[in-house]
């Protein structure tokens, strides 16, 4: 097993769990990650999702053995050359999962998070470093340009020059100027102090409305890449569809009685299944 996975008062924990390998991202970690980030979408049984890791560095990137016969990149013909954009698009979609829960993501990164841990750690909505951290676009210096979603998302998150100097060289980010550029939230002495405030950012997360949470994520991540007038408008379809004057009247009745609010969880999520279509059948 590649990760320990848990749920504690809706605050999902996804560790990174191969301390021996520096937590390198084998041909199974792929497949188990997807399982987890598909049930946390589809069941939504939880508010927000930590990931962290175990051992000296949160990630070393790809395992060599994926490179090898595992997932075997062969371009000796056009037609096997084809196929690694379809296996590329495949691993491309997991990290994109982490974009597109419907919950936020906080990564919790201490020592080295190289190659595979920048694509992943980018795809997050917060991130949060020990001292010693440090960040390293590793592919260049194995002959390879950056392919699983870093020099898409690491520009958006730091000058774009600073991402094309850390691609192109293979330089490492510390954590001190990675807190500088935006990377990462803050920094920490320890790992455990580091964990202790995101697990308290995870529980005061899960604390709000959901559906507000998740409404907020779409509204940022759209005017990422829209114009300000474009965001404005998706800002009213958001609102229009997704307003819950239950969860607004639970906040002030929570506030004028001096109580935690208490709101709904987000509804899993529904699939045509074959006895829905039996069930139409004529």
């Amino acid at each position: 097993m590649n990760f320990r996975f848990e749920i504690v008062d809706r605050v999902a924990r996804l560790t990174l769990d191969r301390p021996e390998a520096f937590n390198a991202m084998s041909p199974a970690f792929w497949r188990e990650l997807d399982g987890i980030l598909e049930r946390l979408q589809r069941e939504a049984p939880a508010r927000v999702l930590v990931i962290d890791s175990t051992g000296r560095h949160f990630s070393s990137g790809m395992a060599l053995e994926v490179f090898g016969s595992s997932i075997s990149l062969d371009d000796s013909r056009a037609a096997s050359r084809a196929n690694i954009a379809l296996l590329l698009a495949d691993m491309q979609r997991t990290f994109d999962r982490i974009a597109q829960l419907r919950m936020p993501v906080i990564a919790a990164i201490q020592g080295g998070c190289i190659g595979g841990g920048v694509d992943l750690v980018c795809a997050c909505d917060l991130r949060y470093c020990t001292n010693d951290a440090f960040f390293c676009v590793q592919e260049i210096n194995i002959g390879l340009a950056a392919d699983l979603g870093t020099l898409q998302r690491l520009p958006k998150l730091i000058p774009e020059g600073v991402a094309r100097e850390l691609a192109y060289t293979g330089r490492r980010l510390p954590a001190a100027r990675a807190l500088a550029l935006g990377l990462v939230n803050d920094l920490f002495e320890t790992q455990e102090a580091m964990l202790d405030e995101v697990m308290s950012v995870a529980r005061e997360i899960a604390t709000k409305p959901p559906v507000a949470v998740w409404a907020t994520k779409q509204a940022i991540d759209y005017a990422r890449d829209h114009s300000v007038a474009d965001g404005l408008q998706q800002m009213g379809w958001l609102q229009s569809g997704l307003w819950d004057s239950e969860a607004v009247a639970e906040a002030i009745r929570a506030r004028t009685e001096k109580r935690a609010p208490r709101f709904s969880d987000l509804e899993p999520l529904r699939r045509f299944a074959v006895s829905d279509l039996e069930g139409d059948a004529t």
